[in-house]
């Protein structure tokens, strides 16, 4: 295991605190070496073992949950996917909530002994409903943020595909401005930060995304959505039904849900609680306190 040690990236974090009423916590970047020789880059808060683990959405990266970790106030493990943030890409281009399970799974291992609190969001939610169902040890809770399996590509992933349809730009405002007439992010403050965190400058002056995900959006969207139609597909909600941990699920209200989908995961799992935030896809950056507080009680909560 590496530990970073420019942690020039935290320099956001005590403005984001005093907003928040909140206490800046210890933080730290590591990176934790995969079997198949990739790296899996990590945030680490707080001090002693993490108790809560978050899982961002394509195309984001580790501090879209910063407000949140911010407002918990408890240890957390903020994992960058692989493709994403400081991860390594995949050769193999296969960013499917399996693949990228395992990694998690190993992280956590490596990281700490306690079940964690797993909060997903959109794929990183699908990603934490295998890594439930598979690793029932590792998990205590598991809270989905705005996803739900088989969730109708018609709609959210239509939104990304046109979002990423450009991938270079001349300036970081650029794309600030681009992702606030898209409605992602919140403040454009808070937006800026986000872009920062999530584009590199090109030898060339021209700034990109950060991540695999928008160089390969048709054919990640495209292989899901295989997945889930060809005939011997596998029923897409086999994982989360099968998470023996308490399950809730949080929606936007403005987020990708639509009713159905929301009705489908109720009559899926019938113990489940389902929570609405008034809020975007990005509730985490939206309404982060929702998403604390619900953590929060999972963390007081006797387990099972």
């Amino acid at each position: 295991m590496a530990v970073a040690h420019d942690t020039s990236e935290f320099r956001y974090l005590p403005a984001q605190a005093d907003v928040l009423h909140a206490t800046v916590p210890a933080a730290q970047r590591l990176s934790v070496a995969l079997p198949d020789g990739r790296t899996l880059s990590m945030l680490r808060f707080g001090e002693g073992d993490p108790e809560v683990t978050l899982l961002h959405g394509a195309g984001l990266n580790a501090h879209t949950w910063d407000s949140v970790v911010l407002l918990l106030g408890r240890p957390a493990l903020v994992i960058d996917l692989a493709g994403h943030g400081d991860s390594s890409w995949r050769d193999d281009l296969d960013y499917s909530p399996a693949a990228l399970a395992a990694d998690v799974a190993h992280a956590i291992t490596a990281q700490t002994a306690q079940p964690q609190v797993l909060v997903g969001h959109s794929l990183g939610g699908l990603t934490a409903a295998v890594v439930a169902a598979q690793h029932p040890a590792l998990i205590r809770e598991l809270l989905l943020v705005d996803i739900v399996p088989a969730l109708d590509t018609a709609a959210a992933p239509a939104v990304l595909r046109e979002f990423y349809g450009v991938t270079d730009f001349d300036t970081r405002d650029d794309i600030v401005e681009r992702a606030m007439s898209f409605g992602f992010g919140g403040t454009r403050e808070d937006t800026a930060r986000g872009v920062f965190f999530n584009t590199r400058v090109r030898e060339d002056g021209r700034v990109e995304w950060k991540h695999h995900f928008a160089q390969i959006i048709g054919h990640a969207f495209d292989a899901l959505a295989d997945a889930n139609t060809r005939p011997d597909a596998a029923d897409p909600w086999t994982d989360l039904t099968a998470v023996q941990a308490p399950v809730t699920l949080i929606r936007g209200t403005h987020g990708f849900l639509q009713d159905s989908d929301v009705a489908e995961f109720t009559r899926r799992l019938p113990t489940a609680s389902v929570v609405t935030a008034d809020a975007g896809h990005n509730v985490q950056e939206t309404s982060p306190a929702t998403i604390a507080e619900l953590a929060s009680a999972a963390l007081i909560r006797l387990p099972n």
